[in-house]
């Protein structure tokens, strides 16, 4: 039964296992506590909704801070992407996501409605994977959110599949909770609950093979679901779920339009599901070594064990779904008892499940963190690290996108020095000119046509390269050293450095630069002393963006 906040319920010493380890389950309630919150909640918050003691939040947020799942600014804790690793670690090992996301995608760019893929989590169901639409009306709820199973066409998909037990579960938790105050993603009831009404609608999805949603979770809300099974043991593997607007569709429309088309998309799923899954060996870990290291310089504020028991989750993924306890050991590095006792943990806290002597994540793990993170930009993952930078070296650093001839910008620090660059977030800047631009002009895959449709090249300042065939030698070059200059070309006085920005195919999607006047750097102290911390801090945003962009779509401006 899921509480009105759920991190409340971890905390209580209520049936905990004897070999539960405590700090593993009061960290889980503080990233569940800032995960319900929406991603950023005080100190103080912290410590009056988990109810633990101030010292602890602070002992907490401090080792997860050096775990890099949370950032600490000021008074407050701030998920950053660093933390979707956990919920990536699920969704690697259930293979659902990267087998059938390519079907979903399609379909939902065939019908022009949003398409979502859907598991079951007890008595409720989780958004695995969503392909949305960009309109005015948002129609989808985001990857990881839980929703109570009886407000869902999903849910009444699983439910077909559920024992006594489980619906004994579902009742406790309706009486408890009839309004949903547990279920942050949807909002509460507002008519009460009709008796009956969903075992109705369980029975029809068991007869019909689909089931619909028309309008449980809010007015104007509509879906229709039909199950992807499992070809080896026939059993629904997930839920996939079209979902639109009464504006649009009505749920009678829904199912003699789009219906016939979700069966067909469906049954290329259930093919897909038949590919092999290839086992894969966990990546070598430094745990102990690192965490060593932690504990000898934050002292008391790093809780070893919180960190240790954290990485046992990572040790799952893909071609690792299913571990024995000697498996996870050897993948975190970690002795068998200490990995035993964060096991047992988990189970407790319904985010691993055993079964035969092997254990598997379950779905309630995206619930630490994944949901608020999930439809991050790469502007909001930039920002933190781009504010570092500007501290460090004392000048602005900017953010760009290429758009067209120009590049755009789409995050900026600025410095408070009286004579600094006056560029805004939006501002556009000719491509050709411009540090950042460079950058990404030498990344283009066919620069030939790209750059003959710059042609012709204004000169900006007296220093302007206008020449299309020296304007491609400087491009070689900035592709050969791997980083930008240009020194007065866009305007008297202004120099910059940029390095580009990849994404987890190695493209350049961006450009990140530090812009100065041209009496406090010289050219040689851009490079020898600027572009390395540069390099560095475009690093630790690539490597945001890889973790955050493995399961979901990361829009660049």
């Amino acid at each position: 039964m899921p509480p009105a906040n759920p991190a409340l319920d971890t905390v209580s010493d209520a049936g905990v296992p004897a070999e539960a380890v405590t700090p593993l389950i009061r960290g889980v309630a503080v990233l569940r506590t800032l995960t319900e919150a929406g991603g950023t909640l005080s100190l103080s918050a912290l410590e009056r909704t988990t109810g633990l003691a101030r010292s602890t939040v602070d002992r907490i947020t401090s080792t997860l801070a050096r775990m890099g799942y949370v950032r600490l600014d000021g008074r407050d804790a701030i998920l950053t992407p660093r933390v979707m690793e956990l919920g990536n670690a699920y969704l690697a090992a259930l293979r659902l996501p990267s087998l059938l996301a390519g079907r979903a995608d399609v379909l939902a760019d065939e019908l022009d409605e949003s398409v979502s893929l859907a598991v079951a989590d007890r008595d409720g169901i989780r958004f695995i994977h969503q392909a949305t639409r960009r309109r005015a009306m948002s129609l989808s709820f985001r990857i990881g959110d839980l929703l109570p199973a009886e407000r869902t066409a999903p849910g009444a998909l699983f439910a077909t599949e559920w024992r006594e037990p489980e619906w004994r579960t579902w009742r406790a938790r309706r009486a408890a909770d009839p309004e949903d105050s547990g279920f942050a993603a949807v909002p509460p009831r507002q008519v009460p609950y009709a008796e009956g009404d969903f075992e109705r609608r369980v029975r029809a999805a068991a007869e019909g093979g689909w089931a619909l949603d028309d309008q449980l979770i809010e007015p104007g809300l509509v879906a229709v679901s039909v199950p992807v099974r499992d070809p080896r043991t026939g059993r629904i593997a997930c839920a996939a779920n079209v979902v639109s607007h009464t504006s649009r569709h009505t749920a009678a429309d829904l199912r003699e339009t789009l219906l016939p088309r979700l069966r067909e998309a469906v049954r290329g799923m259930q093919n897909d599901l038949r590919t092999p899954v290839r086992a894969t060996a966990p990546p070598p870990s430094g745990l102990a070594t690192w965490t060593g290291a932690s504990k000898q310089e934050l002292g008391r504020g790093f809780v070893e064990s919180l960190a240790r028991g954290l990485t046992v989750l990572t040790a799952f993924g893909e071609g690792r779904a299913a571990l024995t306890l000697t498996e996870v050991a050897q993948a975190t590095g970690l002795a068998r008892a200490t990995a035993r006792r964060a096991l047992i943990t988990y189970e407790h806290l319904g985010l691993v499940r055993a079964r035969d002597r092997v254990f598997e994540l379950t779905p309630r793990v995206l619930g630490l963190g994944f949901p608020p993170l999930s439809r991050t930009s790469l502007p909001e993952i930039a920002l933190p690290h781009m504010t570092e930078l500007s501290e460090r070296v004392h000048e602005s650093t900017s953010l760009s996108v290429l758009s067209g001839r120009d590049i755009q910008y789409t995050a900026r620090v600025a410095t408070g020095r009286v004579m600094s660059v006056n560029i805004t977030v939006g501002t556009r800047l000719p491509a050709y000119a411009a540090s950042m631009g460079r950058v990404m002009l030498a990344d283009l895959p066919d620069p030939e046509r790209e750059l003959g449709a710059l042609a012709p090249l204004r000169p900006l300042t007296r220093h302007t390269v206008t020449d299309l065939a020296a304007l491609r030698g400087v491009l070689d070059e900035v592709r050969a050293q791997g980083y930008a200059l240009v020194d007065e070309e866009l305007e008297d006085g202004l120099r910059s450095i940029a390095v580009p920005v990849r994404d987890r195919t190695g493209r350049v999607v961006a450009a990140l630069n530090v812009a100065m006047h041209a009496a406090r750097h010289t050219v040689e102290e851009c490079v020898q002393d600027i572009l390395p911390e540069l390099r560095a801090t475009a690093d630790r945003i690539e490597a945001d963006l890889r973790v955050a962009g493995r399961f979901t779509g990361v829009a660049v401006a």
